[in-house]
């Protein structure tokens, strides 16, 4: 959960941090992401729903 990953990771200070940590949750094997929150970041782009689940897919 999205919610979740921005709870355990308080020092994020921009989306690219943000789309890192999925990156690597990724790698790790996570099998599901759900996005059950808007990330409240300045960069957030209007896309983010779009742009986190391509990082999640891509795995690299």
């Amino acid at each position: 959960w999205l919610s979740e990953i921005l709870i355990q990771n308080p020092e994020m200070k921009d989306f690219e941090e943000l789309k890192e940590e999925i990156k690597k949750r990724a790698a790790a094997g996570e099998l599901f992401f759900r996005m059950d929150v808007k990330p409240q970041f300045n960069d957030t782009p209007a896309d983010w729903e779009e742009k986190l689940e391509a990082t999640f897919t891509s795995k690299w």
